[in-house]
């Protein structure tokens, strides 16, 4: 059987294959600190499930309205409206099953053969194959370290071609963890606004944000730059509903319509269960996300002063989400039992057969020195897990 060529083209998840490679290991007796999963540890707060249960016992159960139900679009108009200081119309939302999914959805829809989007490196793991799955081309543009891993304008001027059609931001940032500013984004803006390039703004972590970072989106760079702009957000990582698969966009109507017709066409509606569970998220009560908040500040707390321990580890604080993407470069050429480790994926391996810990090389996200380490996990297994680090790396050679 030959498969077409647009699914040989791309690759599986590498977060979601260290993640089932962790899984595997665990159910055969091995036990894994898992570094490489990019959830919250924490269960879905209590007043958002029992919203859940009563639409079951209320028979919500049919299909609804492809985009999403007037009661949840009103909830997302209500908060960008505080969280951004912009005004949306219905028409001018979109729920789909997952951030994940909105991105596809704007990629077939804006994309045609060979256009070009613009992708900050290191970048998420999934936008190049979306990308590649709807006939574009991702120009990867390298961000630097010592820069906080955020794009430079004169950067992004170089990338533009007469074949750019989309930029995508993504801050806070996964795998890095950078916070762009207001400041920081103006230049951006202006930019887009020339080239009349679209901006998909991914701001899926916006509430979990540290040390009293200064977060902006590019929507707050300038007013003019809401026409270019494609909004996304959803309640998988602020409310730990990762499973429950409900994430929105807002932006221009015709481009709204467009993602809404290709939604029509794949998997219709979302959950009906999950958005009015996300109605309570978004209308309830937001004490659980700050204590969630606070455990993720404390946690990356303790990593930053266990990795200032470590040797040759290079890394960017991160300001927001809940990763950190330090440099194991100097690492490479060493060996242990003769095997040559070379780059981020021998180093994984090792990390993940001989020291039992999972996490995703930096490759996955373009960057091949750094390695990334999700602390959304408890505090005992962090420690545990920097414990058989450390020990790891004092038996390379």
């Amino acid at each position: 059987m030959e498969l077409s060529k647009r699914v040989q083209s791309i690759k599986p998840s590498a977060t979601l294959s260290i993640n089932a490679r962790a899984k595997e290991l665990k159910a055969s007796g091995v036990e894994i600190i898992n570094f490489g999963v990019g959830e919250p540890d924490f269960p879905t707060p209590r007043h958002i499930k029992e919203a859940a249960v009563k639409a079951i016992h209320d028979n919500f159960t049919r299909y609804t309205p492809v985009g999403g139900i007037p009661e949840l679009k009103e909830a997302i108009i209500e908060q960008f409206k505080v969280d951004y200081g912009v005004s949306y119309e219905p028409g001018e939302i979109l729920v789909s099953c997952g951030g994940k999914h909105c991105i596809y959805n704007v990629m077939q829809a804006l994309l045609n053969e060979d256009d070009e989007v613009i992708v900050p490196a290191p970048y998420w793991v999934s936008y190049p194959d979306i990308i590649r799955l709807a006939g574009g081309r991702s120009i990867i543009v390298h961000t630097k370290e010592e820069d906080g891993f955020k794009l430079r304008p004169e950067k992004l001027e170089e990338a533009i071609t007469a074949r750019t059609k989309l930029l995508i931001l993504n801050s806070p940032s996964n795998p890095t963890g950078s916070v762009y500013t207001k400041e920081e984004l103006e230049p951006i803006a202006e930019i887009a606004i020339k080239h009349k390039i679209f901006v998909l703004t991914d701001d899926i972590y916006n509430k979990i944000v540290f040390d009293d970072a200064h977060w902006a989106s590019i929507i707050h760079a300038m007013p003019e730059v809401k026409d270019f702009t494609l909004l996304l957000n959803g309640v998988s990582k602020t409310y730990s509903m990762t499973g429950w698969r409900i994430g929105y966009m807002a932006g221009p109507d015709p481009i709204i319509s467009a993602c809404t017709k290709i939604q029509s066409q794949s998997t219709s509606n979302p959950n009906s269960i999950a958005q009015v569970a996300s109605v309570a998220a978004l209308k309830g009560p937001q004490d659980d996300v700050e204590r969630m908040v606070s455990a993720f500040a404390r946690r990356r707390e303790y990593f930053l002063n266990r990795l200032q321990q470590i040797k040759y580890v290079t890394f960017y604080p991160p300001q927001g989400a809940f990763y950190i993407f330090p440099n194991f470069s100097a690492y490479y050429g060493k060996k242990y039992n003769g095997q040559l480790i070379t780059n981020s994926l021998d180093l994984t391996s090792y990390l993940m057969e001989e020291a039992r810990i999972a996490l995703v090389p930096g490759s996955a996200f373009g960057d091949d020195r750094c390695l990334r380490f999700s602390f959304a996990t408890s505090l005992a297994t962090i420690e545990k897990g920097l414990d058989r680090l450390e020990e790891a790396l004092k038996r390379l050679l």
